[in-house]
């Protein structure tokens, strides 16, 4: 396992409130305390607080975030802090998702139904491969990580390690590719798959963009290579590589045959039950269905739904053990850090309920065995049991956090190093409210800076877009249906400028970092509920801290306690503030940070010299040449010359950033 270091990079160093945060913190992790609150005003730099934390403990580290928007946000900054060290990202690789269900009031059998988003998985099996192989990793993770995931022992076990010199035959090592659930390549080649041709074989692992090539003539290995994906360009020659399997719910033989002895008699146990009640209809049922499992197991070592058997791969039999799940494969001394934990807690302890539930009435009806229970997140419980260690960060702290955080290991850090204050107040009434928030779009949008308007409902939501649009105004409408990877883009559109305002309704509220953002508006404010609630009014309104024009307006025909609560809180914080630029003399600046996304963070692509001076090339014309290499290389792609493409590949990259 490597043991490379942390390595924090940034132009900066810690101000304001964050030294006493991170000494403080620090002091409590090397004293042993259990639970540590930080609470962070919006823009006070919480990110590179934990940065710092995570630099001086120099611990393994689990980042918990409450969706994948935020959670690839945090990965983002968190590789730029890191660069040289193993930062991961590791959410739900569905796009879309139906899990297997019944509706016995109208017999009607939903089977599981889901779209997989291959760059998520590939960022999945990179988090496992990091945790396995070096200790300077840190993942940032949604809810995904309390789900089974597979055994860590088998998955660790069935690695292949393959070193220069090495007797091996090929066709051994092709049987092998083939048990840890590789596939054999056609004209396809891509993650989890290999293909040979005479004595070379190349796997393309799950976890990166490039693959290994290894040369075995007579049985033995010769070389060993990481090449491009694409062109099959030499990036190193290695001495060794290990080959994880490229699925994690894999398992051995010998445990294939033992857990098919036991879902044999839980099956047999099961059908006499139903017999007894004369329900003979579920009997016939749940014994086609399994023993089709139980052949597709014993032919190909896997079946779909695997995972409703995970009793007797993981748990040797036993009902009721918790599964294996991403924090098995982090060492016992790992740091956890809850972000925006007054969402993320609650959202942990509700997701072995609403699991079970369903499983329940699948299990009744005989479509699946009472094991499949055991395929379950896991208890709040369990997940506290796995996590030693924990960091809370919040703006606005819950009862679960002040409840186990000793008062003396609640750290505020309200200071912002920019010396930006929380953003002034307005309350309006709803009557024009339209007119007025299109009167504030035009004036920040004249200022060259962005706009968010969050809504109640989705129907307004979409209206208010439509208005905006028919306005002229680049807007664009943020909602669940939008797949993971757009709604990332989407946010770095409105940072660049090809949008300026995205509407919403609750996704604009915790942790997004967006500094361009200068003016808020929150309609019907005065609905007392989940959305207006005094936190969420907070967090909402925390979005534009970080430019130093922002400003928020409430529409609203009445003052809620809500509301009431939310601006006295956001007062506080502008007069702590305040009285600190006072007293040092600073002058608010809006922040400026870089825009990245995490599919360029974790490229790793090797720009060649440009082909074109581009000093030379008018920037006008810059966007047209742009548009030409990008035919050439699509044109260079369909005719196979794929040197030629990535070539113009690169040289499109090029330009982009420029531009």
């Amino acid at each position: 396992m490597k043991t490379k270091l942390f390595k924090l990079v940034s132009p900066f160093n810690p101000t304001g409130d964050q030294p006493k945060a991170i000494e403080k913190l620090v002091a409590g992790l090397r004293s042993g305390e259990k639970h540590q609150t930080l609470l962070g005003a919006t823009g006070t730099g919480k990110t590179f607080t934990m940065a710092n934390i995570v630099q001086q403990v120099q611990r393994p580290t689990l980042v918990l975030a409450h969706n994948k928007t935020l959670a690839a946000q945090l990965c983002s900054e968190f590789q730029g802090f890191f660069p040289e060290n193993a930062i991961s990202y590791f959410v739900s690789y569905y796009d879309y998702y139906q899990p297997e269900a019944y509706l016995p009031t109208t017999d009607t059998y939903i089977e599981k139904d889901a779209s997989i988003n291959e760059e998520i998985e590939k960022y999945r099996h990179a988090a496992t491969f990091n945790l396995l192989t070096r200790r300077d990793v840190l993942i940032v993770a949604s809810v995904s990580c309390i789900y089974g995931l597979g055994d860590v022992e088998d998955y660790e076990a069935l690695a292949i390690t393959l070193a220069r010199g090495q007797m091996i035959k090929r066709d051994q090592l092709l049987r092998r590719l083939t048990d840890i659930q590789y596939r054999r390549s056609g004209m396809d080649f891509k993650q989890g798959m290999f293909h040979a041709l005479g004595d070379t074989v190349e796997i393309f692992p799950p976890s990166g963009d490039t693959v290994i090539r290894i040369e075995v003539p007579f049985d033995e290995i010769e070389t060993i290579q990481e090449v491009d994906c694409f062109t099959g360009e030499l990036i190193q020659d290695l001495q060794e590589a290990m080959i994880f399997p490229a699925a994690h719910n894999v398992t051995t033989k010998e445990k294939i045959d033992a857990a098919i002895e036991g879902i044999k008699a839980e099956l047999i146990a099961t059908e006499k039950e139903f017999l007894q009640k004369n329900e003979l209809v579920k009997a016939e049922r749940i014994r086609s269905r399994t023993e089709y499992d139980i052949e597709m197991l014993k032919e190909t070592g896997y079946c779909t739904g695997i995972e409703n058997y995970v009793r007797y791969f993981n748990n040797d039999g036993v009902p009721g053990q918790p599964p294996s799940t991403l924090l098995d494969y982090f060492p016992e001394d790992f740091l956890l850090i809850v972000d925006e934990s007054h969402i993320s807690v609650p959202q942990v302890g509700g997701m072995y309920e609403g699991n079970r539930s369903r499983k329940q009435t699948l299990i009744d009806y005989g479509f699946r065995l009472p094991s499949a229970h055991d395929n379950r997140p896991l208890k709040f419980e369990e997940f506290e049991e796995r996590t030693k260690q924990r960091i809370y960060v919040s703006a606005t702290p819950a009862k679960y956090e002040y409840a186990h955080t000793p008062k003396e290991n609640l750290v505020e850090q309200i200071i912002r190093p920019t010396g930006l204050l929380d953003p002034p107040v307005t309350v309006k009434p709803s009557k024009h409210q339209i007119d007025d928030i299109a009167e504030e779009v035009r004036r920040t949008i004249k200022r060259g800076e962005r706009v968010l308007i969050t809504t109640l409902t989705k129907k307004m939501a979409e209206d208010l877009t439509t208005f905006l649009k028919d306005a002229g105004h680049k807007v664009r409408y943020l909602h669940s249906d939008v797949e993971t990877l757009e709604r990332i883009e989407i946010l770095r559109q409105l940072r660049t400028g090809e949008i300026d305002i995205i509407v919403g309704i609750n996704l604009l509220r915790e942790g997004l970092d967006l500094p361009e953002v200068s003016f808020i508006a929150i309609l019907d404010a005065d609905k007392q509920g989940f959305l207006r609630s005094r936190d969420a009014l907070i967090q909402t309104i925390g979005r534009c801290a970080r430019n130093v024009h922002g400003h928020v307006t409430l529409y609203a025909d009445k003052m809620t306690d809500a509301m009431t609560q939310a601006i006295a809180e956001t007062d506080r914080r502008r007069t702590i503030q305040d009285a600190h630029n006072k007293k040092h003399g600073i002058t608010p600046q809006t922040i400026v940070k870089a825009v990245h996304d995490i599919a360029e963070e974790g490229r790793k692509l090797e720009l060649r010299r440009p082909k074109y001076d581009h000093t030379k090339i008018p920037k006008d014309e810059k966007k047209r040449l742009m548009d030409e290499l990008e035919r050439q290389m699509e044109l260079a792609a369909e005719n196979l010359e794929f040197e030629k493409a990535a070539d113009l590949r690169d040289e499109v990259e090029l330009l982009r950033r420029e531009l």
